[in-house]
């Protein structure tokens, strides 16, 4: 089992809260947290941008990102939503053993 911390930003905190549901419910993430909303500033298309986002720190395996990935798509209103796999190399054994059991990723 590959544990994995997922980034993500979206627009609005209904859309943070729907995704932490969706990701949750399908078994993709064993825990979501959804932070208090940031000020994003970036360049998109040669332009600079500034935009107030939610983060999402998602919780899973490398087994299950890809479906991670493809929910944050299905519901992501941006043409290409930030999303960052992260490994987890270290943490409590009873932590990782509960986010096995919960995306149903079994050594």
């Amino acid at each position: 089992m590959e544990p994995l911390l997922v980034l993500t930003n979206v627009p609005d905190e209904a859309l943070a809260a729907k995704l932490a549901h969706v990701l949750i419910e399908s078994g993709a993430a064993a825990c979501v947290n959804v932070l208090a909303g940031c000020r994003s500033i970036y360049r998109w298309q040669g332009a600079l941008e500034t935009a107030h986002e939610v983060p999402l720190l998602i919780k899973t395996t490398a087994e299950q990102y890809s479906r991670v990935e493809s929910l944050i798509r299905a519901h992501h209103p941006y043409d290409v939503p930030e999303v960052i796999a992260v490994p987890i190399t270290h943490g409590l054994p009873a932590w990782l053993d509960w986010l096995a059991r919960e995306t149903g990723t079994h050594e």
